[in-house]
């Protein structure tokens, strides 16, 4: 297992590599030129146009460009705004071109935001979908069954801008139903109040989300409970419960832990429609305003952030199939 982990991290690795080269080619031949965003358009003259884009490092070469923002993710890098000196510590990601700073101090103290409303979300639609999945696959066939692949297949269908904007609309805002939601830190104003400004949010990701772990809990249930091992539990005179938890839940818990894996790394790059419209300050919200800004330091970041959690969830993942499921080992 140890190669395994090895060979993935390095594979890992390559695909940063790749993601990294990917993001400077779009920002250097994109359509747009990100000195414009700092230039007033009524005062806008060629030589502050030309100053603008002097101080933001934008003259140099692309390959210089590129080579000393790989450099300081390794050993750090000083960057010159006009007369200032930025300095910024390794894994440097960048000084911000609109704030003037560093930009993975920056996104460090916002990223408790999306680490608490990814939690919360994935725990809530892991919780409920699982138990809907087993519980539809008990009483597959019946009327509570259909109505439980039918609402999910109902609530998938409808976009989750839409579900979180009505919510915020109608449960906070028209009837007050909710708290107004917002992010505080535990540690400073306390784990009340820091539930009670997630919990709309917590609800809405973890509703929306809980459809597909319900669907895919269900069909591995059903497939797992028609095993040879069920049937020999079974036929041991096992409880039907302690068959159904013990023998073919774990087999059946598989492709959930993928989902849960790949949308927990995905929440963590950046709840963005969540951050947005529950107004909550995290990486995706930031993300969106430095997209509106042109800040292209924060928008490379933000990518490669978001890469890096996808590329390390797959490999947990992997690793997580070989401790629950005994067939499955690596090589």
């Amino acid at each position: 297992m140890f190669g395994y982990i090895i060979r993935r991290a390095v594979s890992g690795i390559l695909v940063l590599l790749a993601t990294s080269v990917a993001v400077f080619a779009l920002f250097f031949y994109g359509p747009s030129n990100p000195a414009l965003a700092y230039c007033p358009e009524t005062r806008c003259t060629p030589e502050r146009l030309a100053n603008i884009t002097e101080s933001l490092g934008l003259d140099r070469p692309v390959l210089e460009q590129y080579g000393g923002y790989m450099k300081g993710i390794v050993a750090g890098n000083d960057f010159e705004a006009g007369a200032i000196s930025i300095p910024c510590d390794a894994p440097c990601l960048g000084v911000s071109f609109k704030l003037r700073v560093d930009v993975a101090d920056y996104l460090l103290a916002r990223f408790p935001a999306t680490l608490s409303l990814a939690v919360g979300g994935v725990a809530i639609a892991v919780t409920l979908g699982t138990a809907l999945g087993i519980f539809a696959s008990r009483v597959r066939g019946t009327l509570a069954d259909k109505l439980i692949v039918g609402s999910s297949l109902v609530i998938n269908a409808v976009p989750y801008y839409l579900v979180a904007l009505l919510a915020f609309l109608y449960l906070i805002s028209e009837w007050g139903i909710f708290p107004q939601s917002g992010y505080v830190s535990p540690f400073t104003a306390g784990p009340i109040s820091w539930a009670a400004g997630l919990l709309l949010p917590w609800l809405v990701i973890g509703i929306t989300s809980s459809t597909q772990y319900a669907r895919f809990s269900r069909g591995s249930m059903i497939e797992s409970m028609n095993e040879d091992y069920v049937r020999t539990a079974r036929a041991k005179g096992l409880s039907d419960r302690m068959v159904t938890l013990k023998h073919a839940l774990r087999s059946a818990v598989v492709p959930v832990v993928t989902i849960m894996g790949l949308e927990f790394a995905a929440l963590l790059a950046g709840t963005i429609f969540t951050e947005r419209i529950f107004d909550i300050q995290g990486i995706g919200k930031t993300a969106l305003d430095a997209i509106g800004t042109k800040d292209l330091p924060i928008i490379a970041a933000t990518v490669l952030i978001a890469a890096a959690f996808v590329v390390t969830a797959n490999i947990v993942v992997d690793i997580i199939y070989s401790l629950l499921d005994p067939r499955v080992r690596l090589s």
